[in-house]
């Protein structure tokens, strides 16, 4: 049976660290803790795991921090956690089953990672990681912020999913100070990098300036747009969403037919189309466009949730179109997603009175 190393760089985590490790320590041959500044009760909760232990100090590098600690792994694999992320019990059980059957000439395994869930714990954000890489491959961690591997060999995916659990976010400058640092010293940004700059003042509600980030980041990489397709996509979906916020729909609309305009269509774009006319209350504009999206299949890594969306937006329209039974029944396909969420059931109650 192949070894595992599990590799953590950590700061203050108190919080989180005990879960995280609670629920995965049983399922590797070693912990490796690399420490970069930690103030509060990190070490000590880190010490009930392991004894392997790191210091080292914070250079504002997150691909120096994680580099270093896969310098120390010393197993067939390593796996990497962040100290907010944690594994369900039923994911537990998937883990231990491919431990067995870890098949040496896969070089990454890929999980799946619920970045975000709803105030229900219902998945919004779902993203696939590569989560177990041999070692002997010697990977190496890119980019100072929002650091990542360029994955080479045979990759392998898996359905075990890890849950992050954000408490609290202990600098929330330290990302955009991370970036201005690299400014200043003349680093010359990639596409990613770009991309990732542009989204902190999405994720910040920075509007006006994440509008003329996104629009410059598209302005110069649109020309390619298949090169360019993984950011482009995701730039043009928050770009919607800025427009969304300033109540700018046709902008919006215009910003989402780009992506129509490149490539085929995602639930998530057809979706964001006929919400701007549901919201415009164009309702039939809206069901057009949200029946289109209830009918379309994609790679999308959260295809329930998104789904989930669509049939509850489409039996609004349906409502407010009067067309009574078909928005009960579409409102119970979204119940088949989501049997026990809160807007599912209130509408289920607003729709059968009209349906006595």
């Amino acid at each position: 049976m192949k070894t595992i190393s599990l590799c953590m760089i950590v700061k203050d985590e108190e919080a989180v660290l005990d879960k995280c490790l609670k629920s995965v320590h049983d399922l590797v041959d070693e912990i490796i803790i690399v420490d970069t500044g930690s103030t509060d009760k990190t070490k000590e909760i880190a010490k009930k795991y392991t004894d392997k232990i790191y210091d080292f100090k914070w250079v504002d590098d997150f691909a120096k921090a994680r580099n270093y600690s896969f310098s120390k792994a010393t197993k067939d694999y390593i796996f990497w956690l962040d100290a907010d992320d944690y594994m369900p019990e039923e994911d537990r059980k998937k883990f231990k089953e491919l431990r067995k059957t870890i098949d040496g000439s896969v070089d990454i395994y890929t999980m799946i990672y619920i970045y975000s869930r709803d105030k229900n714990g219902n998945p919004t954000y779902v993203q696939r990681k590569h989560r177990l890489l041999k070692r002997e491959n010697n990977y190496k961690w890119e980019s100072p912020i929002h650091e990542f591997i360029n994955p080479t060999g045979k990759i392998k995916q898996t359905d075990i999913k890890i849950i992050h659990n954000k408490i609290k976010i202990n600098d929330p400058k330290r990302n955009r100070r991370i970036f201005e640092k690299m400014i200043k010293e003349g680093h010359k940004f990639t596409l990613r990098e770009e991309f990732c700059y542009a989204r902190e003042f999405y994720y910040s509600k920075e509007i006006p300036e994440a509008i003329d980030k996104y629009e410059r980041f598209v302005q110069k990489t649109i020309g390619e747009y298949q090169k360019n397709k993984h950011y482009l996509y995701l730039a043009l979906l928050e770009l919607s969403d800025c427009y969304n916020m300033i109540g700018n729909s046709q902008k919006e609309l215009d910003t989402l037919f780009l992506i129509l305009k490149n490539q085929l269509p995602t639930v998530k774009c057809l979706y964001k189309i006929g919400d701007n006319f549901r919201r415009q209350k164009k309702y039939n504009q809206a069901v057009y466009w949200l029946e289109l999206a209830g009918n379309t299949k994609d790679n999308s890594n959260n295809p329930e949730y998104e789904k989930y969306l669509v049939y509850l937006d489409l039996g609004v329209c349906y409502y407010y179109l009067k067309e009574y039974q078909k928005a009960y029944d579409t409102n119970e396909k979204a119940g088949k997603i989501i049997p026990n969420d809160k807007t599912y059931l209130g509408n289920k109650q607003i729709y059968e009175k009209y349906l006595k």
